[in-house]
């Protein structure tokens, strides 16, 4: 006897033959003497036992009357067809059985005595529900139709997984509702059917061990190897994934299964229709194997190797069967190819075209070590599974230029334009020559002697900015809960009111103070906590209701919190940094045309941008410095540019948010690297650093020996290190000046000491701002508003 017991069930079984027992009671009483007398006997037989009748709790007693409980079930197993069928005794999704035929019996030896029998794919949660649907399909007498198909995989003796649909016979059972039963209604069972995955629910409806099922079930299999097979073969075929696509192990195994030949092998190769070739993509490696070709090796498909033997399978596009390598040595045409198949110790052997829409794409190999294991008979099992092979064979080449595609978007999400072209190459040797059972390793994607350029304009003062917006919504917040508590009718719990008033007090006094990291939790959890059940439970007058309607009407319903002024603020920059982006994305185009450089941005209080020019990234086109001095001058100009889109822009704004505009020239070339943690690209080596740490504190750093900061609204620092670059900026600064974009004046000072950074030096000069026209339109806030969302 087979016993593995699930868990949890809302059943508390009880085995018990009561139902057989009554049947064979009835038959005792009928006036045909033999079936009478036969009926008689048996009831006498088990008269000693009652357990049998009344409920078996005990599985060693199953065990112990085996010969009896047979003889009790032999109306049920005639002993004509022991040796033909599959059947037992069982409760039905449990692991439990006895009383087997002898064909099952069998089968179950043949598996080996470690082998454990479970249905596939059948975990604690199905069986729980399963048994509720149960319940409701026999007690509820509710149209439920929750049998899918289970199945049994179970290994031959020599090791070929066969597949068995399993059918239960439950006529011999009894549903019994327990004292804890719960009783359902029709809503009840509406819910529970629009909630299969929710088991909690199932569990409340149908607590553990609340109904008690009486009885026995039969058990009967029956061998759907092949279907079930073609099933998975097909279920793995379709995996969108290739790294979880089907391996030669999956794929043999269903093949075995088919074709019931425990050595049976498989390989493919694919055609090449272009030079007319066979060739072994590296990518089936260990997917796929192929006995014709060795990994990387191309053949041309007439080639003396496969002779006029492949002719058939090329013209005609029907299977090559070799039931018998050795004598298709003797007599065949083609002695190479049988030598080649016999050196592998292959026997027999089908090649079979794979062919869609008359085109010819690949030739799938079955192999055996034994001959006559493969041959015109059994290959026409082929036809059952060439189709799903043809799908994906061609659904492989169709898609190959999406996957690389997809490869690029997964590894390194969206790629720049200008370094595009070295992902591409790296995602296609991924595609086409890696190991899919193993982990790809990416090569790095670096650039190297290329020349940074960083330039940023910040919001000025930001941080200050929104923790007083902070502020202001949290005293508005407490005022509008004081006034409330002001207006409670006066029955009230005057003590706690009186209290809560003092700490809401108190809490609007601390916001006149600087704010502290946590103030805002603190105070959003309290009023939470304290505040919002007690406005909640206390008497109110018709004053106070509309106080505390209009309240809760203007709380945020993310945060809980008053969100006006922070909205005000929030929406404020996000019209700064989009306006400064969208000129500085339209201007990079223009920038493009200069030389192709690579370029990223990002929002913060402000736009911030990275540019690295040099050979690496555009390889196919020369390089020279005078591309580098262009960009620089196009990175001060299109700074000022932005510059003067803030100054038209800020007198719309609710909030008068200044900005500051930055440039860090650096003249060394360094390298890069693409970090796939981060999926960004960063300076490498530790040198190189040097140049990030600059950029990380430079605008937060002061004019060396004052308390003053570097940058200031409306002007453009430009911090350096050489006197060439000095000499450079001074230039495009005069160029400027001439073009009235820049102010006469011009500041020039140290910048102190970083840390590990010394020697920096700084120009700062303003951007004339008297470019607005009259007559324009007057953009408002609301218009504003409108083009951000």
């Amino acid at each position: 006897m087979d016993i593995h017991l699930h868990n949890e069930s809302p059943f508390k079984t009880i085995i018990s033959f009561h139902k057989l027992i009554e049947s064979f009671e009835e038959i005792a009483l009928s006036d045909v003497d033999y079936r009478a007398n036969y009926a008689k006997a048996i009831l006498k037989q088990i008269e000693a036992f009652p357990e049998l009748r009344t409920g078996i709790k005990d599985y060693s007693t199953i065990k112990d009357n085996e010969a009896l409980i047979k003889n009790l079930l032999a109306d049920l197993f005639p002993t004509a067809l022991t040796n033909n069928e599959i059947k037992a005794i069982t409760i039905p999704f449990q692991n439990l059985s006895f009383n087997y035929t002898e064909r099952f019996k069998k089968i179950l030896s043949n598996a080996g005595s470690e082998f454990d029998m479970e249905i596939r794919d059948f975990d604690d949660h199905q069986f729980y529900v399963n048994n509720c649907c149960l319940i409701l399909g026999v007690y509820y007498k509710q149209k439920i139709d929750f049998n899918k198909p289970f199945f049994y995989d179970i290994p031959d003796e020599n090791g070929v997984e066969k597949h068995y649909r399993i059918l239960y016979n439950a006529d011999f059972m009894e549903i019994i509702p327990t004292k804890n039963s719960v009783h359902l209604t029709q809503e009840d069972i509406d819910l529970l059917m629009d909630n299969y995955g929710d088991l909690e629910l199932w569990k409340s409806k149908f607590p553990k061990g609340s109904w008690t099922l009486k009885g026995f079930g039969i058990v009967s299999l029956f061998d759907a190897t092949t279907e079930s097979a073609i099933s998975n073969l097909k279920s793995n075929l379709l995996k969108p994934d290739s790294k979880a696509g089907p391996t030669n192990e999956i794929v043999s195994n269903i093949f075995k299964s088919i074709f019931k030949i425990p050595d049976l092998q498989v390989g493919f190769i694919v055609y090449n229709p272009e030079e007319e070739k066979f060739i072994r993509p590296i990518k089936f490696d260990t997917q796929l194997q192929s006995f014709l070709l060795s990994k990387d090796q191309e053949i041309d498909c007439k080639n003396a190797f496969f002779g006029c033997t492949f002719e058939k399978l090329l013209d005609n596009k029907e299977p090559l069967v070799i039931s018998n390598v050795k004598k298709f040595i003797e007599e065949g045409p083609n002695k190479k190819l049988g030598e080649h198949l016999l050196k592998q110790g292959v026997q027999s052997c089908v090649f079979a075209p794979v062919i869609k829409d008359g085109h010819l794409l690949g030739v799938v190999e079955l192999v055996s070590p034994h001959a006559r294991d493969l041959n015109t008979v059994n290959a026409t099992k082929l036809e059952l599974v060439l189709p799903y092979l043809t799908d994906t064979i061609d659904r492989y080449n169709t898609d190959m230029q999406h996957q690389i595609e997809a490869i690029i978007q997964r590894e390194y999400t969206t790629i720049h334009p200008s370094v595009y072209w070295k992902f591409r190459r790296e995602s296609q040797n991924y595609f086409q020559n890696s190991n899919h059972t193993k982990d790809y390793i990416f090569k790095e994607i670096s650039f190297k002697n290329v020349y940074p350029l960083y330039g940023q304009i910040d919001i000025k003062g930001s941080s200050e900015h929104r923790n007083e917006t902070v502020k202001r919504d949290l005293k508005n917040q407490l005022t509008a809960i004081l006034e409330i508590f002001e207006s409670q009718d006066p029955n009230t719990n005057l003590v706690l009111l009186e209290q809560r008033k003092f700490e809401l007090e108190s809490f609007r006094d601390e916001l006149d103070f600087p704010l502290k990291a946590d103030t805002e939790q603190h105070i959003q959890r309290y009023i939470e906590e304290e505040i919002h059940p007690l406005l909640k439970n206390t008497k109110e007058t018709e004053k106070s209701e509309k106080l505390e309607r209009e309240y809760f009407e203007s709380l945020d319903e993310k945060t809980g919190l008053f969100y006006k002024e922070r909205k005000k603020f929030d929406n404020a920059m996000s019209i700064i940094n989009k306006k400064l982006a969208s000129v500085l994305d339209k201007k990079q185009i223009e920038a493009q045309q200069i030389y192709p450089h690579y370029y990223e941005r990002f929002k913060t209080d402000g736009v911030e941008h990275n540019l690295y020019i040099g050979a690496s990234i555009a390889p196919t086109k020369p390089f020279d410095i005078m591309y580098l001095h262009n960009l620089r001058l196009w990175q001060l100009q299109t700074l000022c540019e932005m510059e003067l889109e803030h100054h038209q822009l800020k007198e719309s704004l609710p909030y008068e948010l200044d900005v500051t505009s930055l440039i860090l020239v650096f003249s060394a070339p360094l390298s890069i690297r693409f970090r796939m943690d981060e999926k960004r690209f960063d300076v490498d080596g530790t040198y190189n650093a040097r140049y990030e740490v600059v950029k990380k504190r430079i605008d937060k750093s002061n004019i060396k020996g004052t308390k003053d900061r570097i940058t200031e609204k409306e002007k453009i620092t430009i911090v350096y290190s050489q006197n060439s670059e000095e000499a450079e900026y001074l230039k495009y600064i005069k160029y400027l000046q001439h073009k009235k974009i820049l102010e006469p004046a011009i500041e020039q000072f140290e910048v102190e000491d970083l840390q590990g950074v010394s020697g920096l030096r700084a120009i700062r000069v303003k951007v004339i701002n008297n470019t607005a026209n009259p007559a324009a339109k007057k953009i408002t806030y609301q218009d504003l508003l409108d083009e951000l969302n």
